[in-house]
């Protein structure tokens, strides 16, 4: 994910990192140039002018600028709800930690706390890996016990497995008498909530946009697009190239934009940023416990991840 503080307005005209610009230029190019080939041909192909004009395009862009809104709409609240399942993520798990911290009748040891917190980050971790489909072994084994880490490693759902090891956890600290019924059920109820965002996570990914609406819609953008320097040669004459570019730009930067954030845990430059999300997660419960650890977040050009 991209980052970075507000800029001039005349600054933001030239950014070139982040935009979606890069992945576009060989069809804009690709348009300019079909574009400067029906304008050097004065829109006749052997004496036989395409009877177009702007009038069709004018009514039928408004209604594909409507269709590309619809689409950026469905794909950004899939953007903001994985955002609002981390950020729930984050409150669930210092929750956890502070019960773990301060809701005993008697006080965990600083290892059991310990353990219980890298319980918390383990599942944090697998989480990620499991929606960008990466392998997480290096990361658990840094976070897991070794009775722990075979017992994780040799699953498919691993947060859902950390998260039974988090329920076994409390469990045994009930049986200890270190907390009361009461205790337990509060704790489980920050678990649900973690199922929840599991659940949440997962069901984003599973369920992408209908590819007939992403085929339909991309075939439309593209056809108008092609269409567009028969319909303004008459009127642009070789302003038309210049023309057409920029409103292909338009429109096809809002497709590509959706395309991109509509699976919201890649690894895009446009995409949330779960590895920094984890950090800092981490860094917080481990701050809790009174450890510190310092966030070593990779930030080049204002990427973030």
């Amino acid at each position: 994910m991209i980052i970075r503080k507000k800029e001039h307005w005349f600054r933001m005209l030239f950014v070139w990192h982040g935009s979606v610009l890069p992945k576009l230029l060989p069809r804009l190019l690709a348009l300019f140039l079909l574009s400067f080939v029906i304008v050097y041909l004065h829109g006749h192909i052997l004496s036989y002018k395409v009877p177009l004009n702007p009038a069709p395009l004018t009514l039928f862009g408004f209604v594909l600028a409507l269709f590309l809104g619809f689409r950026n709409n469905a794909s950004y609240e899939r953007f903001w709800e994985g955002r609002k399942l981390w950020g729930a993520l984050l409150n669930v798990t210092r929750s956890l930690t502070r019960q773990a911290l301060t809701l005993t009748n008697a006080p965990f040891s600083n290892d059991e706390i310990t353990k219980f917190v890298r319980m918390l980050t383990a599942c944090t971790y697998s989480l990620k890996h499991q929606l960008r489909g990466t392998d997480p072994l290096q990361d658990l084994e840094r976070r897991l016990s070794e009775q722990h880490f075979k017992t994780v490693a040799q699953e498919q759902y691993k947060p859902v497995v950390i998260m039974r090891l988090l329920a076994e956890w409390v469990q045994k600290a009930r049986s200890e008498n270190k907390i009361d019924a009461i205790q337990q059920a509060r704790f489980d109820e920050n678990i649900d909530k973690i199922a929840d965002v599991i659940g949440g996570c997962e069901r984003i990914v599973s369920t992408p946009i209908p590819y007939s609406y992403r085929v339909l819609l991309h075939r439309t953008v593209y056809i108008y697009c092609f269409l567009l320097p028969f319909g303004l040669v008459d009127s642009l004459s070789w302003l038309t190239p210049f023309i057409v570019v920029f409103i292909a730009y338009t429109f096809v930067a809002f497709e590509a934009i959706a395309d991109e954030i509509e699976e919201p845990f890649g690894t895009d430059t446009n995409d949330l940023a779960l590895s920094s999300m984890c950090e800092m997660i981490e860094a917080s419960l481990l701050e809790l416990t009174g450890k510190h650890i310092e966030i070593s977040r990779e930030n080049t050009h204002g990427f973030l991840d």
